[in-house]
């Protein structure tokens, strides 16, 4: 039985064109769109994630997450280890409402796996609590501001 080709894949971005690719997403979703000032939504940390891209069939970014691990995700997570911390994720406009933003999630949390990492946390914004919890994320924590935006802390255990 053959069904039809999934119109994106997800992959590990592999190199530098494919974090070209992630950071391109992430300007014109958080920066363009969301008003994000340029000089926050890039930091040190991207330089050890994990980055995640999502690529439609002609090669195109559609949508891009990240994983810290180790002493990096060591802010958000605590201090734990054992824990990754999945930020930055962002879909185009055009692509919203393909199921981009949950297969990042997942890619997300393979490699997190990967790692051995017991749990994911991140930061969500207050308005897709919704799309974390319906792919297993729990709220914890009050509500924080994080660049302007209304955020709260969500895990999930791997």
């Amino acid at each position: 039985m053959t069904g039809t080709p999934a119109p994106y894949s997800t992959r590990r971005a592999l190199d530098e064109t494919d974090r070209a690719a992630c950071f391109q997403v992430r300007k014109d979703v958080f920066v363009g769109e969301q008003q994000v000032p340029e000089e926050l939504e890039y930091d040190s940390l991207d330089a050890t994630a994990v980055h995640v891209l999502a690529v439609a069939a002609d090669g195109s970014a559609l949508g891009t997450g990240r994983l810290l691990h180790g002493a990096a995700a060591g802010d958000r997570t605590g201090g734990d280890l054992t824990v990754g911390a999945l930020g930055r994720l962002a879909v185009t406009r055009a692509a919203r409402g393909l199921g981009v933003g949950a297969a990042l999630v997942r890619a997300i949390e393979d490699e997190a796996r990967a790692l051995g990492l017991a749990a994911v946390d991140l930061h969500a914004q207050t308005h897709a609590l919704g799309f974390y919890e319906r792919l297993g994320y729990v709220a914890y924590g009050a509500e924080f501001p994080d660049a302007g935006i209304p955020h709260r802390s969500m895990r999930r255990v791997l």
